[in-house]
């Protein structure tokens, strides 16, 4: 045969890949796989990179050269949102919270975030620290002795009680935890349990597009998969510059009483988060593992350090009594804070728009990098102790320092003590620290603990939005952690310069805008973990345990009566245990073999074909008794 007549080569190598490939395993036996396990590659993704860089660029153009018209925007947007789809917001987060609860405690509570045998990585106690650092950050410092203050002075619509009593301390404690306790937490450990699920069990890569594999298959990889990663990054970079500009705020609010000094103004604002930055672009590049760790592990302790000395140094026995009972109100108003709503009156729409739905949009727009931290630091943990640590643990920490820090304002200043007429809001938490003893010592403590909060919440986010623009890369190349923290820096800056208090609020009202669109893609992670959940092999050794269990008690008796044990033994018909199921679905296991080799090619009957003479026969032909030919 000559050169030109040989066949070609396309059907020899699908077939080649076909017998190459291992045999299918039994779905029930699948061990899990993580993505590093699976040879995936990571090249930046320019298109993500390149679209949410100059979205950026955009809105730091936008703040400087009109920061009047993005307060004005942001508000008349926010206004649009708040009044068509605050129901939605409280809707979401009601069914998240509840979402998470099975999850958590029903039958997939022992479903491991990693392959079955897989331990956790980090420790629980630098788990913690990384969480809070992470998820809250700098609004304890800015919200600690603000919100309840505000609320005690000021009763949200539907509490029965009078301002300034100690019933309305209760409640305003009460309505603070619906903002930053289990509700709040439910939203992180929804988008970050689910991209920890299928990028460590699943083999995909740790993006929240990837979540959607199992719904949309390979469209999530062609156009919907750049679009809610772009969307992640902008929503992430929103959220983020928020914090950042008030904890400048505050930084700069709180060097002037531990130094004395007046008004500092914008150099030493530009001076300080250009120092902040540098701190946090290094802390990044460090990893998750050194500098990360590190720094949440003593800001843990210097915020905790805090909390004590205010407890002690405070009012200690009132906030003995306030603190569970705050709690109890929690529960049984619950009920109450879900249900006001717009059609409250205009009051009670003002108050929805200025906190509950703000909050509820801004858990959601800080979901697409809380989530993809807390999956990279939450490996190895079954969903069971994972909801446990992520929802109840942050929530009564919460619980804690906002009845310490809230409780003593509310208290000192039911005492007339005037904390809230210190002048501005990132004022108040030093305010309230200066009616304690050695105030300057413990303002000095606290303006470490802003720094800290600050470097920890950037250099997460820098991470986990050099990831997404590099699909999902576990560790982020330096080059493009640095431009993210650089890009945050520079917003969080620019902003300050630009407007100040003005441009950081219609950045808020903007944020809250752009998680609308976000609601969606949260909706859309439940239904696809949820599907994922009920194929998951854990799932299936447990339904297959629970029908082999019964019917062996069944015979065991009949045979046996009250004398005998379980052993194996071969089942046919609808008694057998796996009687339910179809073990050789592909949808139960394709997605395993293809984590292990790459996707695998349906090969089509091709027609007889001679091998040329220097091509072997085998090379075209599994072997003899080879069951995938």
């Amino acid at each position: 045969m000559s050169q030109n007549d040989d066949p070609p080569r396309r059907p020899v190598q699908r077939i080649l890949r076909e017998v190459i490939a291992p045999e299918p395993m039994h779905p029930g036996l699948i061990p899990g796989i993580g993505v590093e396990a699976t040879g995936r590659a990571f090249p930046t993704n320019w298109l993500v990179l390149g679209i949410a860089g100059a979205a950026m660029i955009a809105v730091i153009v936008w703040a400087f050269l009109s920061p009047e018209g993005i307060a004005a925007v942001g508000s008349t947007s926010l206004d649009w949102v708040t009044e068509h789809f605050g129901w939605l917001f409280t809707a979401l987060t009601i069914a998240v919270a509840i979402f998470m609860l099975v999850v958590g405690y029903g039958r997939t509570g022992g479903v491991r975030l990693g392959a079955d045998d897989e331990e956790p990585e980090f420790s629980r106690v630098s788990w913690i620290a990384m969480l809070f650092s992470a998820g809250v950050g700098i609004g304890l410092i800015f919200y600690g002795p603000m919100e309840p203050l505000t609320f005690f002075l000021d009763v949200p619509h539907g509490f029965d009680v009078e301002p300034g009593t100690s019933d309305a301390m209760q409640t305003a404690l009460a309505q603070t935890m619906l903002h930053w306790g289990p509700m709040a937490w439910a939203y992180y450990a929804l988008v970050g349990g689910a991209i920890a699920y299928v990028s460590y069990r699943r083999g995909r890569a740790p993006l929240i597009s990837s979540i959607f594999d199992s719904v949309f298959s390979k469209r999530t990889q062609g156009v919907l998969g750049p679009v809610v990663d772009i969307a992640a990054i902008i929503v992430t970079l929103f959220g983020t510059a928020v914090s950042l500009g008030i904890g400048a705020l505050q930084i700069a609010s709180g060097f002037e009483v531990v130094t004395g000094l007046g008004d500092l103004g914008n150099g030493f604002l530009v001076g300080a988060i250009a120092v902040l930055t540098a701190l946090f672009i290094i802390s990044a590049v460090s990893g998750v593992k050194r500098g990360i760790r590190i720094l949440s592990n003593v800001n843990m302790v210097v915020a905790g350090a805090l909390g004590l000395f205010v407890l002690v140094a405070g009012p200690t026995l009132a906030l003995a009594n306030l603190i569970p009972a705050s709690a109890v109100t929690f529960v049984t108003e619950l009920g109450t804070m879900l249900m006001r709503n717009n059609g409250n009156g205009a009051e009670t729409a003002e108050f929805m728009q200025a906190w509950t739905t703000y909050y509820w949009a801004w858990w959601v727009s800080w979901t697409p990098f809380v989530g993809m931290f807390i999956a990279k630091i939450s490996r190895g943990r079954t969903l069971r102790e994972y909801v446990t640590v992520v929802v109840v643990a942050p929530s009564v920490v919460s619980l804690l320092w906002f009845g310490i820090i809230g409780g003593t304002s509310m208290i000192l200043e039911s005492e007339g003590a005037g904390i809230s007429e210190a002048g501005t809001p990132e004022a108040m938490f030093f305010a309230l620290l200066q009616e304690l003893p050695i105030g300057l010592i413990t303002s000095a403590v606290a303006l470490v603990a802003i720094v800290i909060f600050f470097v920890t919440s950037a250099d997460s986010a820098s991470i986990v939005m050099g990831s997404i623009s590099q699909r999902g890369r576990p560790e982020p190349t330096r080059g493009v952690t640095i431009f993210w923290g650089l890009m945050l820096g520079l917003i969080a800056a620019g902003l300050l310069l630009a407007g100040g208090q003005d441009a950081l609020s219609g950045l808020q009202s903007l944020m809250v805008v752009t998680a609308l669109p976000f609601v969606f893609v949260v909706l859309g992670v439940m239904w696809a973990w949820a599907k994922d959940l009920r194929s998951d092999p854990y799932m299936i050794r447990r339904r297959f345990a629970k029908a082999a269990i019964a019917e062996g008690v069944r015979v065991g008796i009949a045979e046996h009566g009250d004398d005998f044990v379980f052993g194996a033994s071969e089942m046919h018909g609808e008694r057998a245990a796996g009687a339910w199921l179809d073990s050789e679905d592909p949808a139960l296991s394709d997605w395993y073999t293809e984590a292990q080799t790459g996707a695998i090619d349906v090969v089509e009957p091709q027609p007889e074909i001679e091998p040329a003479a220097s091509e072997p026969r085998d090379a075209i032909e599994p072997p003899e008794g080879d069951s995938r030919s």
